[in-house]
């Protein structure tokens, strides 16, 4: 019987790390996607989004199960929950690629951002998938030095989304009524997808420290 829980813990494992690999390849399409206008690859992003969602589902039955039939405690109920929350995170992250590979299909053959925030959408491409890329090595490996590099690419998302905002509001702004639009969002999806990654590692930092603070994420 616990050769089966042990074969059923190691499969959630690699299930979650599935689930990472897929959101670092979805962001790193998306953004592709929407600074070189490929409409193709946005639809790829989209499309694919369902296998995430297919894997979160078995994660979460998966999970729901493991409780149930084997009454976990300690580390491995710890390990169960943290699995649980982790998928429903990285699925948001998965969406919000799924969105960002959106607006750049509705914005084409035009670019869904003015040459204004060049820039800016420049470096919350790169911080997001920076930020995706190191989740997914937190989650593969478990070392804490990477959640410092996750939460300092949030910190560069976040100002970054604060300077777009301070663009479209500057008084030489002369974008369009959609571009503005699609800036906001765009600024907002690439923030509350840094915000998710911080969201992993620090439960990943209280799986393995057991520190509910979150503080040890900043190493």
């Amino acid at each position: 019987m616990r050769t089966l829980f042990t074969a059923e813990m190691s499969e959630l494992a690699d299930d979650l790390a599935a689930m990472a690999r897929h959101v670092s390849t979805a962001i790193d399409q998306a953004g592709e996607a929407l600074l070189t206008k490929n409409v193709e690859l946005a639809q790829r992003v989209i499309a694919d989004d369902a296998t995430l969602d297919d894997i979160e589902e078995t994660v979460d039955e998966r999970c729901v199960l493991l409780i149930a039939q084997q009454q976990p405690v300690g580390l491995d109920l710890r390990t169960i929950i943290v699995s649980l929350r982790i998928s429903a995170a990285l699925e948001r992250m998965g969406d919000l690629a799924q969105h960002i590979a959106e607006t750049a299909r509705r914005a084409y053959p035009d670019s869904a951002f003015p040459d204004t925030h060049s820039d800016v959408v420049e470096g919350m491409v790169a911080a997001a998938k920076k930020a995706a890329q190191e989740v997914t090595e937190l989650i593969e490996d478990r070392d804490l030095n990477v959640a410092a590099g996750i939460v300092s690419d949030d910190d560069t998302l976040d100002q970054l989304h604060a300077e777009a905002y301070q663009r479209l509001l500057a008084d030489d702004f002369e974008g369009s009524p959609q571009e503005i639009l699609n800036i906001s969002l765009l600024a907002r999806y690439f923030e509350r997808f840094g915000d998710h990654a911080v969201g992993v590692s620090r439960r990943i930092v209280y799986l393995v420290t057991g520190d509910h603070s979150g503080e040890a994420a900043r190493i």
